[in-house]
């Protein structure tokens, strides 16, 4: 039943093949599947070698150890793992002929697959739950849960849901599942399930580690790290919905010029172009973009243009996209997308297909001097989200789906760096495991400005960064917004002074309630039939509004030094800049249950303001010295503090020694 393989533990019970690697430092990887072989596919562990385990086979089981890991497996098949000699993680097994204090007449077995139409297997995993665990990371999820034990999350990319299976336990594990299946993740008081709706093997990571930081290093090691961040892109991030001319853009940077107030980069949104799928722009509304783009550089502004996936049956490279097999196929019906436009998807799983796009965009938007894109629509967003209604070229989407955000940005990624950019940074909606890599900052999406939506983005940036993408932003204020609303400006002055400590600083959304005439109502295509949003510059919010956002883009562009320091570390160690405060403190339990605020890399605790008309509150320091930032008291930790927080201010404090 068991035997040693190129290095690995590999065993067959009952038609089930399982095979137990060594891979990076302290990891195991477990694969099984039902078929009579592996099928090959790595998805976000392809650069995961393995190496020779330490291996015993006994007449009660096996056992595999790598440095810390060790997994035992028993003659029916379940797997225990250990971080040296204390338990982590258990399978679930409920059967007879079992020496179990559970009851074996459930019969509910640990890795279960069930046949699909198609010849693939529903697949699920099934763990013993840990009384008192915690569990962070998971990716982007509209909730405001850090603690995602107990949650059911949906393995699946959505508009502002960016599904990225790595979970860090509180015990000491992080758990990846290797997997780009639609599927669940539920992590109950009596059990964890993992689940996909269409596979053909089971394929996932365990590693071990006394501190959360390890536990990240470890696993991004295997998946990937970002690359160097650009220092030009520090600073502030403008955009609005959206910046319909040439002349437009142009005015707002030279506005900002004239104010003396630096910005790093404008963006160009949607409906710039003729129609989806052409890539190019409009030359009715931007009629010299190169020129546009040089009067930018003399400012100091890079320039960012908004590239779609879609592809609108009318636009001049449809036919031929549809010829060549480079679009994602409907298995009912003949479209994917149907907002603006009667549109397919391009197929980024498809090798040729990603080149097809990069050419496209090197011509009409890379050739003229813009180098960074806006990969909007990377779920890819569907008119409905029926997975089983489309194919892919690397399977179906209930196989495969969750990996398009990846292939999307590696197409501008290695056409970039084939072209000789050294530095690239490309803005993106969603995110899988390994899209880090790539060079992209992730965005939370088409979210409402609300409060209660503002501590969702909370939790989301500080799970995202556990789970190893570490460039990450929102649209400050929210994306859905009435500024009229007399409530506004204090939901939009809040998130500014948290976006401050964030990655990225962006200004973006939907600004309305829009009343501004279209440029061009007579025609359906085209940049000017596309409505605008109402402005969205610092200054447009009023003299109060304006300073406020001024003095946090001025502090931040004060620790441009210190940012450049956690970039790096990001590219070297896989460290997020947003951390929990458990992720700097480990050994002290408190941080553990803290949930509102984190630390800004090792120096900075933020402590941002996410309640409506709040102007105090509580803070727990750290042992140690901390000085609050505002007034330059110093104070002493291990406590918790009361922090004013008038409506210029986020309560931030600075760790001394």
């Amino acid at each position: 039943m068991f035997e040693q393989k190129n290095g690995a533990l590999c065993f067959s019970r009952r038609g089930e093949r399982v095979c137990v690697q060594a891979v990076g430092r302290d990891g195991l990887r477990v694969r099984a599947t039902m078929f009579p072989r592996f099928d090959g596919a790595d998805w976000a562990l392809a650069g995961a070698l393995p190496h020779d385990a330490d291996i015993e086979i006994g007449e009660g089981g096996a056992t595999v150890r790598n440095g810390r890991i060790r997994c035992e497996i028993t003659p029916l098949g379940q797997m225990r793992f250990y971080k040296d000699d204390t338990p982590v993680l258990c399978e679930y097994y409920r059967m007879y002929c079992y020496d179990s204090p559970h009851t074996p007449s459930l019969r509910v077995v640990a890795r279960e697959f069930t046949p699909v139409r198609g010849g693939d297997y529903r697949l699920v995993a099934r763990f013993e739950a840990n009384e008192g665990e915690k569990l962070f990371g998971m990716g982007q999820y509209q909730q405001p849960w850090l603690d995602v034990k107990g949650c059911s999350l949906e393995l699946a990319q959505r508009n502002s849901q960016a599904s990225v299976p790595f979970v860090l336990s509180s015990l000491g594990y992080g758990f990846f599942w290797n997997n780009p299946a639609v599927g669940r993740a539920d992590f109950a008081k009596n059990v964890t399930e993992w689940a996909a709706e269409s596979a053909k093997q089971l394929d996932y990571y365990i590693t071990v580690a006394d501190t959360p930081k390890q536990l990240v290093e470890n696993y991004t090691a295997l998946v990937g790290r970002a690359p160097a961040f650009p220092e030009s892109l520090l600073g502030l991030w403008q955009c609005k919905l959206r910046y319909r001319t040439q002349e437009e853009v142009l005015e707002v940077a030279r506005e900002y010029h004239r104010r003396g107030i630096p910005l790093d980069l404008i963006v160009i949104d949607f409906f710039h172009w003729t129609r989806q799928g052409d890539w190019k722009f409009d030359p009715k509304y931007w009629p010299d973009p190169a020129a546009m783009v040089r009067e930018l550089k003399s400012y100091g502004t890079r320039c960012m243009v908004s590239v779609w996936p879609t592809v609108d049956k009318k636009s001049e490279n449809f036919a031929e996209m549809d010829e060549r097999g480079l679009l994602i196929r409907p298995e009912r019906g003949n479209q994917c997308f149907d907002f603006l436009g009667d549109s397919y998807i391009y197929d980024a799983t498809n090798p040729e297909a990603r080149a097809y796009i990069w050419k496209k965009c090197r011509e009409h938007y890379y050739e003229s001097g813009i180098d960074l894109f806006w990969l909007d629509e990377a779920e890819p967003e569907y008119t409905t989200y029926q997975f089983d209604n489309y194919r892919y070229h690397s399977g179906t989407a209930l196989q495969t789906a969750n990996v398009y955000p990846v292939c999307h940005a590696q197409a501008f990624y290695e056409g970039q760096r084939a072209a000789g950019q050294e530095e690239v940074c490309n803005l993106i909606r969603c995110a899988w495991a390994g899209s880090q890599k790539y060079g992209v900052v992730l965005w939370s999406g088409d979210i409402q400005g609300n409060f209660e939506t503002l501590r969702d983005q909370f939790a989301a940036g500080l799970n995202v960064g556990l789970a190893g993408i570490p460039w990450w932003t929102t649209d400050i204020g929210g994306f859905f917004v009435n500024v009229k609303d007399p409530r506004h400006n204090e939901l939009l002055l809040r998130w500014f002074e948290w976006a401050a400590f964030c990655p990225v600083l962006r200004l973006h959304g939907d600004k309305g309630p829009s009343d501004i005439p279209l440029l061009d109502a007579e025609h359906d295509h085209g940049g000017g039939f596309c409505h605008t949003g109402l402005p969205n510059e610092i200054w447009s919010y009023g003299k109060e509004a304006e300073r406020v956002m001024e003095k946090y883009l001025r502090l931040r562009l004060s620790l441009k030094p210190y940012l450049k320091k956690l970039m790096r570390e990001a590219s070297e160690n896989g460290s997020p800049l947003m951390r929990t405060m458990f992720y700097e403190f480990p050994e002290d339990g408190a941080c553990w249950n803290c949930t509102d605020q984190y630390m800004f890399g090792e120096k900075y605790l933020v402590a941002p303001v996410l309640y409506e008309g709040m102007r105090r509150r509580s803070v727990y320091l750290p042992a140690g010295q901390w000085k609050e930032l505002e007034s330059g008291e110093v104070l002493a930790g291990g406590r918790t503090v009361e922090a004013d927080a008038p409506l210029d201010v986020i309560p931030v404090f600075e760790r001394l020694g």
